[in-house]
């Protein structure tokens, strides 16, 4: 795996080291960096995206989110991450891996956003391959599943870029924008080649 260079999970904050990106489990210190960011991105987000509600940039907001997400990360059913440079000062964007499944299943669904100014670099898809070697490797999970909008052409080449296969197409998967949507159904098995 030339292009994971360090896992750390041994506490609340998993980090993730690889050649162009490092993901770290968001903290409260990150608030104003990510409140800018997000606010200065909305018009790049919003169509990809559920409606923010009103208080979403708020620090109190953000606060009930990081104790989510350290509850999440706590219970083994979520790992948060947020998307740095790789010297860890800038904040690129975002990707959770939710709905984490033990048992028979060993799934997980991935989801990202990235802040507008980094878009279409590759940053995410450094993020992503990162991100997928913790998901095998170090959760031994089975099964990665992401769903996009069928209009969204970049997620589309994202995910086929980094082995992800189209599976489905799901009605009124999910409410974004507003309303619900149709979306693509994306799947990444342990055993698939890797880009």
């Amino acid at each position: 795996m030339a292009f994971l260079r360090s896992i750390s999970t041994h506490n609340a904050n998993p980090t993730i080291r690889a050649e162009r990106v490092l993901l770290r489990a968001p903290v409260l210190a990150d608030y104003p960096q990510w409140g800018k960011l997000r606010e200065d991105s909305r018009a790049f987000l919003t169509p990809w995206e559920p409606v923010w509600p009103s208080d979403d940039l708020a620090k109190l907001a953000f606060r009930r989110r990081i104790r989510r997400y350290q509850r999440e990360i706590r219970n083994g059913t979520g790992y948060p991450f947020f998307v740095f440079s790789p010297d860890g000062e800038t904040l690129l964007g975002g990707l959770t891996l939710s709905h984490v499944q033990r048992g028979v299943a060993q799934s997980t669904s991935l989801g990202y956003w990235m802040g507008a100014p980094f878009a279409g670099k590759g940053y995410m898809a450094a993020a992503v391959r990162a991100v997928i070697g913790f998901a095998f490797e170090t959760l031994h999970l089975n099964r990665i599943e992401a769903a996009c909008l069928p209009h969204n052409q970049a997620s589309i080449r994202l995910l086929e870029k980094v082995g992800f296969r189209r599976e489905g197409y799901a009605r009124k998967y999910l409410c974004i924008d507003g309303r619900w949507q149709d979306h693509l159904l994306y799947g990444l098995v342990r055993d698939d080649p890797r880009t």
